[in-house]
């Protein structure tokens, strides 16, 4: 496995952290690299990332156990769930919002849409958050299509899942999550980020890759919104997210089943990737897509597989499951420049080759 690992990143520059576990036991435990270029602090499994929309997972999880305690359904509608919502969410379902064929329009298409009428409004300094999210989508009048009728990505989708949360379960959603995700599994160094609230000890902090060499760019405009991407942690405690999953310590086999059953369009058929450019959050376009509840679903070299990557300004992240082979790979990177699911293929392959 160090071998893959050989090269990738020289010494003094940002990097990564490389988790491998097999039935319930971490094989290999590996950072590479270091934390940020003012203090040169290496990389560790202590060292805590933006996971970016690695976050979904999570997200999807505590809305899946406020269903368990009675506070929320999946065919409540988003009116209902977040009172004052305009009409077009009245056909938006909660299952829609996790399986990402609500039709919501992309916050960063309104954002860019209300900046072109009246100039800059949010920078890395003055970061867009969930409340004027919600407050863009209500200004519109319609989505994208009619929910349940196809498939597009929506971080919008997941940012307003974290607001459905915060309502349901009484408390901000960073405490929502720890009080019935990070706390019950004791990942004690996973949070959701929000500045002032709280801070991020042993962090790694976002670079990009220049022809000078590496700039920190840690902090974007949309680095504040929560349930699409705001948590933070590491391999010590993605190891417990990823026990907890495999012992089903939070949701029983069968509360699960959703979030790792392919959602169908609604008169029965695969959704597919929008049509158009490839890019942003269009990976595929036209191609179909097998997605849960905050889990892409669809196998690798005819293996079953929940997996789900996150890619922010400064930071990649990603999580590949196998669960009938029991094996896990988890990687995190504070720098913009390194393909992780290549990286976490190879990997894979390396230890699903043996039997």
């Amino acid at each position: 496995m160090s071998a893959l690992l050989k090269g990738l990143v020289a010494d003094g520059e940002p990097g990564l952290a490389v988790l491998v576990r097999k039935n319930g036991r971490t094989i290999f435990e590996r950072g590479a690299g270091v934390r940020e270029l003012r203090t040169l602090q290496p990389i560790d499994a202590r060292t805590r990332f933006r996971l970016a929309s690695v976050t979904k997972q999570m997200t999807a999880a505590v809305i899946m156990l406020l269903v368990h305690e009675g506070r929320v359904r999946y065919e409540d509608t988003l009116t209902g769930a977040l009172p004052g919502f305009p009409p077009y969410g009245s056909g938006v379902t909660i299952r829609h919002l996790l399986t990402h064929t609500s039709g919501l329009p992309d916050y960063e298409q309104l954002m860019e849409n209300a900046e072109k009428d009246k100039g800059p409004i949010w920078t890395p300094e003055r970061q867009i958050g969930d409340a004027e999210v919600l407050d863009l989508l209500e200004k519109e009048t319609r989505g994208l299509f009619t929910p349940g009728t196809s498939w597009a990505y929506s971080n919008s989708g997941y940012v307003v899942l974290g607001l459905v949360a915060e309502r349901a379960g009484g408390r901000p959603f960073g405490d929502v999550l720890r009080d019935r995700i990070f706390a019950p599994l004791g990942m004690t160094r996973t949070l959701a980020y929000e500045k002032g609230r709280n801070e991020v000890d042993d962090r790694a902090y976002g670079h990009t890759k220049e022809p000078a060499g590496f700039r920190e760019t840690d902090q974007s405009s949309t680095s504040a919104t929560l349930g699409d991407g705001g948590v933070y942690s590491c391999l010590e405690d993605l190891a417990k997210w990823d026990d907890g999953l495999r012992t089903h310590a939070l949701l029983s086999e069968a509360e699960m089943a959703p979030a790792l059953t392919p959602v169908r369009l609604a008169d029965g058929s695969e959704p597919r990737w929008p049509q158009g450019e490839q890019g942003g959050d269009n990976l595929f376009p036209g191609r179909p897509v097998a997605y849960g509840f905050g889990w892409f679903l669809d196998p690798w070299q005819g293996r079953k597989r929940a997996w789900h990557h996150g890619e922010t300004m400064g930071f990649r992240s990603i999580v590949e499951r196998f669960p009938a082979d029991g094996v896990t790979v988890v990687i995190l990177a504070n720098r913009g420049d390194l393909d992780l699911e290549s990286l976490a293929h190879k990997i894979a392959e390396a230890e699903l080759g043996r039997r």
